[in-house]
């Protein structure tokens, strides 16, 4: 008989994929399409409006281990209901900002919010609702979180067809009070009543598949596999136009681009299908893999518009795996005791690498190239797969069969 503690939290999950998409859609995905009224209205040139978007992601990112560290505390739905209260008002003050000073302050609001109400807060609210399924939970979210893009990009398009940047922010401020706190307030009190329910059942906890002694050498190459591959992907989603352009494809150039949504979701929708028998570190491995896999092959078979479609495809079957296992892969190997103060850990890294990134590669395309910025690219992604191999190298004795004794 299968019991509550065996089933994902359904309307969880649900109700959860709505709040990430707007999270997404109205925090992060909008930016790009507002920017360039931002900086008219600033008086700034795009780049400085890109430029003060990544601090306010570096800044955002050293304040997640702390934040990592209520969600333990004080619980994810807690922290995602005040995360979005916090939310709507950074909105609203970016709207209201007087100058760039009270603009790059309310940005900083926003980006720290974020990491309140997004992925990693969620995550950690799945693995507190029900930790014995939370993997299959986290899979099934990201698989609905996919479609944030798709869904918010034509809406803000839409949106500021008729209305300024500072009126499309006020109503996303109000979407995100009106409904995201709204859902994460029931929540939050659901753990609650969960956990009240589930009481006289089986252990909750998912415990860590590997000993204390290794832990803090799997972590360390855990991280590094993360944060590269955020790098790589933070770098490329934001220049992925201006690359295929510099590769030769011209105009074909934004129609490879727009299958890379598609196949991040189509990775999702395939490891809810067939990956249930593969374990969390072996995805992370495929993950690293089709990274570099997917920039060889674009380097490779420039300008072919074949090869081009190939790399969008197998890049955002990479991307959408990885946002899965960072995830899961903390939770197999290290347990869901203090899985978010790991989490915030885990993000502050990524946020410090990735804000980095789009820079970085502008950069490099400027002084030494296209092809040459993507072969950097690919060997920073093939040390992401060797970090998830090391981790693998220090499991090896775990899974080794025991010599038997005298013989027997």
């Amino acid at each position: 008989m299968t019991t509550s503690n065996e089933r994902p939290p359904i309307a969880a999950i649900l109700a959860l994929g709505l709040t990430q998409i707007i999270g997404y859609g109205t925090l992060y995905y909008s930016f790009s399409i507002l920017a360039p009224d931002m900086a008219r209205d600033l008086n700034w040139s795009s780049e400085w409006i890109f430029g003060a978007l990544s601090a306010a992601l570096l800044i955002g990112g050293l304040a997640a281990p702390t934040m990592g560290k209520w969600i333990d505390r004080f619980g994810a739905g807690r922290i995602m209901t005040a995360g979005s209260a916090i939310a709507a008002a950074a909105l609203t003050a970016c709207a209201f900002a007087p100058g760039k000073v009270a603009f790059v302050a309310a940005l900083i609001a926003i980006e720290t919010a974020s990491n309140l109400v997004q992925y990693g807060a969620a995550f950690a609210l799945l693995v507190q609702i029900r930790p014995k399924v939370a993997q299959r939970s986290i899979t099934y979210l990201t698989l609905i979180a996919g479609f944030a893009s798709t869904i918010f990009w034509p809406i803000t398009t839409a949106l500021h067809t008729h209305l300024s940047w500072q009126n499309v922010y006020l109503i996303f401020a109000a979407i995100n009070l009106l409904v995201c706190l709204p859902i994460h307030a029931w929540l939050s009190h659901s753990v609650s009543e969960i956990r009240k329910r589930e009481k006289n059942e089986a252990p909750r906890h998912v415990e860590p598949s590997l000993p204390p002694s290794i832990r803090t050498p799997a972590f360390i190459l855990m991280v590094m596999g993360f944060a590269l591959e955020s790098f790589v992907n933070a770098a490329l989603l934001v220049h992925m136009v201006p690359v295929l352009s510099g590769l030769g494809l011209g105009a074909m150039a934004v129609m490879v681009g727009m299958l890379f949504g598609p196949s991040q979701v189509l990775s999702r929708f395939t490891n809810m299908v067939f990956g249930g028998g593969l374990s969390q570190l072996t995805l992370a491995l495929i993950s690293a893999v089709l990274l570099p896999a997917a920039l060889v092959v674009l380097i490779v078979t420039a300008p072919s518009v074949l090869g081009a479609l190939a790399f969008a495809v197998v890049f955002g079957l990479g991307s959408g795996l990885n946002s899965i296992v960072q995830g899961t892969l903390p939770l197999a190997l290290f347990g869901s005791e203090g899985y978010g103060k790991r989490q915030g850990q885990v993000l502050a890294i990524r946020l410090m690498i990735s804000s980095t990134a789009p820079f970085i590669l502008a950069f490099m395309m400027e002084n030494i190239g296209v092809s040459w910025s993507l072969s950097v690219a690919a060997v920073l992604g093939t040390v992401a797969v060797a970090a998830f191999f090391g981790i693998m190298r220090l499991m090896r004795p775990l899974t080794r069969p025991q010599p038997l004794l005298n013989g027997r």
